[in-house]
């Protein structure tokens, strides 16, 4: 059985609006359902929250595209079946992510975010990986981004 995999609003800006190159294999997982990703409504909330404002300059009709993308490749856990980790990230808008990561463990994290990623130590005892490595994340879980 796969682990889920929580990706944080960094990850999937790479993914789904900057199409940055170092993510091709990460989209390529997502594509082939490679990977279990999951989100929650309050996390697929916050990236359409965040895809919104003016500096990414996605028209309504982009951003819908996005965020439809996005639904076709992620689980939705409903938000009343997470637990609270035991750790509180500064940056509110990220706790849904760790709750969600502590709530399907063993799970991974993905993200780029320093408040998010200063928690791994401590949740690496809870059987959670927070990484913002994709490439090691997609290699210990042997997935190969070019065959699967």
């Amino acid at each position: 059985m796969r682990h889920p995999v929580v990706l944080d609003t960094n990850i999937l800006l790479d993914i789904l609006v900057f199409d940055d190159q170092r993510a091709h294999p990460l989209r390529a997982a997502l594509e082939s359902n490679r990977i279990d990703a999951v989100a929650t409504q309050k996390t697929f909330d916050e990236f359409l929250d965040v895809i919104g404002r003016p500096q990414f300059e996605l028209d309504t009709a982009k951003q819908q595209l996005i965020g439809a993308q996005w639904k076709v490749w992620a689980r939705m856990i409903p938000d009343q079946e997470l637990s609270i980790a035991p750790w509180k990230c500064k940056d509110r808008d990220d706790q849904v992510f760790i709750n969600l990561a502590y709530s399907l463990r063993p799970a991974t994290l993905l993200s780029k975010d320093k408040q998010v990623l200063k928690i791994a130590k401590r949740a690496i005892k809870e059987s959670i990986v927070i990484t913002s490595n994709h490439d090691e994340f997609l290699a210990a879980n042997l997935i190969n981004p070019i065959t699967g």
